[in-house]
């Protein structure tokens, strides 16, 4: 899983979480808090506040992987 940090439409930076951790009370507040001041100075040069989103990436199937049954 993934913290990912956007300002806009603009994908900041994301972050890899640990799957044991998300449950832990301040685990993912603290890697929010942590990126608001490494980008405080981005962050105020916007009007609106950052936005965060919590993704699991989706596996594809790789290419030429394809075969019919």
């Amino acid at each position: 899983m993934q913290l990912m940090m956007y300002i806009g439409n603009d994908l900041i930076e994301a972050v890899p979480l640990e799957l044991k951790d998300i449950p832990r009370p301040g685990y993912v507040g603290s890697i929010k808090r942590c990126l608001k001041i490494k980008y405080s100075e981005l962050i105020r040069q916007f009007p609106d506040p950052p936005e965060f989103l919590v993704i699991s990436p989706v596996r594809t199937k790789p290419v030429g992987d394809n075969k019919k049954q």
